[in-house]
C-alpha cells in the first residue's frame, strides 16, 4: 500500500510540474485519439501524393510519345509558389 500511496504522490506531482511549466494536460484516450487522427491524416497525405506523382509520370509519357500535343491547361508549379 505505501508504494502505491507513493506512485500516486509522484503522478500528482508531475500533474503540478506540467501545470507549472505551462503545458496543457490531456488525458491518455484524448492523446491516443488524436495520434489516431495524425496518423489517418498522414496516409490520406501519402496517397494523394502518389497519386499525384502517378499523374505527373502519365502525363510525361504521353508526351513523350506525342499523345498529347500540347500542355494541359494546369498552372505550372512555377506559378503556384510565386502566389503564395
Amino acid at each position: 500500500p505505501s508504494l502505491l500511496f507513493k506512485w500516486k504522490k509522484l503522478m500528482q506531482d508531475g500533474d503540478m510540474s506540467a501545470i507549472q511549466a505551462g503545458n496543457e494536460v490531456v488525458s491518455a484516450a484524448e492523446h491516443k485519439t488524436l495520434q489516431k487522427k495524425v496518423k489517418q491524416h498522414e496516409q490520406l497525405l501519402g496517397r494523394k501524393t502518389m497519386e499525384t506523382e502517378i499523374l505527373k509520370e502519365v502525363l510525361e509519357i504521353a508526351q513523350s510519345k506525342k499523345l498529347i500535343s500540347r500542355m494541359p491547361l494546369l498552372p505550372a508549379d512555377d506559378s503556384l509558389s510565386s502566389e503564395s
